[in-house]
């Protein structure tokens, strides 16, 4: 972005959404509602929001406490899961520590186990997720684990939770999830013109804030990178290529990847993650008879590794590569993540041969042990793109 450009989060906090994010969830905690830690983006936002509580995304992407979660945990373990019980063990994490409920998702083996090490400290709700999401079974299962944690909810805070609420927090949902698409459609743009620092302060934001709150911050966003388009002011430049990462959820000392893409001259016009776009997908069905099967059909549909099959992955990417016009796919996956690691292939050989891009995958962790071989395998891929 040309220098002198209006940023799109003007408070001091731009490139640092986990700041950000907990001032947000202090202030929220001050105006009398509660905090639930959430794991994963199957939690149900729109029922934590109508039982007048705030979500915190617990996840963790910091090296420095992989050490001490190590003397517990086994070193070849995701370093996501290493990380996030290593702020618990050491007391660091500030999101589980304002958090007074923690709502768990059975999505991957080492985090059920994790959740069974941390059970005994907050008050915890495992929700068990049907990964055969395509049969009939598996809808009407997520829709009574979602009943089950409106249970857990009323019971812990003492709150009836209204269906009306529910119904309202869907539609609200909704139109956040619109004016977040209208701010992506600028990455869409030809050239670009947002940043993936950009988009990933406020999609982490989004995670946490209530659309009433978001309003004012997306529309200004929307008016200033409508002024960028009419100055002419796009990110990189017009003939930068144009990437597409996919893959796990990034954040934190991960985000050296996407560092390392713009470093070697790219723009990343897409993130493709749960810590990026992919909550943002697909509007709930709003109006109907029973508001708790809505939210069910709307979370199964995201496209995680740890469904199969999980070919909704598949039809998502051809979507994003028609919106976005990547030339390049990058699929990042963190050590010891099996079913990302193995799905890699299939993505790999879906893009190559149906959509004829160059394909690279990255297996890192949160050290900065690797970033070398990662600049040079980007740059070995970035030479092979046709100059536009």
């Amino acid at each position: 972005m040309e220098a002198g450009v209006e940023p799109l989060v003007n408070d001091g906090f731009a490139g640092e959404a986990t700041k950000r994010t907990l001032g947000y969830l202090q202030e929220q905690r001050e105006k009398g509602k509660n905090i639930v830690g959430i794991y994963c983006c199957y939690a149900p936002l729109e029922l934590i929001r109508a039982a007048n509580a705030a979500p915190a995304v617990l996840c963790a992407f910091a090296n420095k406490t992989i050490e001490a979660a190590e003397t517990v945990l086994p070193a070849n373990l995701c370093p996501l899961i290493k990380s996030s019980y290593g702020f618990i063990k050491t007391d660091t994490c500030p999101f589980f520590s304002i958090s007074e409920a923690v709502i768990a998702e059975t999505t991957c083996d080492g985090k059920k186990k994790m959740f069974e090490l941390i059970s005994d400290i907050k008050p915890m709700h495992v929700m068990d997720l049907p990964q055969l999401p395509d049969q009939k079974e598996a809808l009407d299962n997520w829709t009574v684990m979602i009943k089950k944690l409106k249970g857990f909810l009323e019971t812990t805070f003492g709150r009836k939770i209204d269906d009306k609420d529910v119904e309202q927090e869907i539609k609200a949902t909704n139109k956040k999830n619109l004016l977040m698409n209208k701010i992506f459609d600028f990455a869409a743009h030809k050239p670009s013109v947002v940043s993936w620092i950009e988009l990933y302060d406020l999609t982490y934001l989004g995670q946490a804030s209530t659309t009433q709150d978001m309003l004012p911050l997306l529309n200004s966003c929307i008016a200033k990178l409508e002024k960028r388009v009419a100055d002419g002011i796009y990110h990189g430049h017009a003939t930068s290529p144009r990437v597409l990462v996919t893959g796990c959820p990034v954040g934190g000392d991960a985000t050296k990847v996407f560092k390392i893409i713009e470093e070697a001259g790219a723009v990343i016009v897409a993130l493709d993650s749960c810590t990026g776009m992919k909550p943002y997908n697909n509007a709930i069905t709003e109006g109907t008879s029973d508001p708790y099967a809505a939210l069910s059909r709307r979370y199964l549909e995201l496209p995680c590794s740890c469904m199969t099959p999980n070919s909704r992955r598949l039809l998502e990417l051809d979507k994003l590569i028609a919106r976005f016009h990547p030339d390049v796919i990058v699929d990042v996956v963190l050590h010891a993540c099996h079913s990302y690691n193995v799905e890699s292939h299939k993505i790999k050989e879906y893009v190559t041969s149906k959509h004829k891009l160059p394909f690279l995958k990255i297996e890192t962790d949160y050290s900065q042990g690797d970033v070398e071989q990662i600049r040079t395998r980007v740059e070995a891929l970035l030479e092979i793109i046709p100059k536009k």
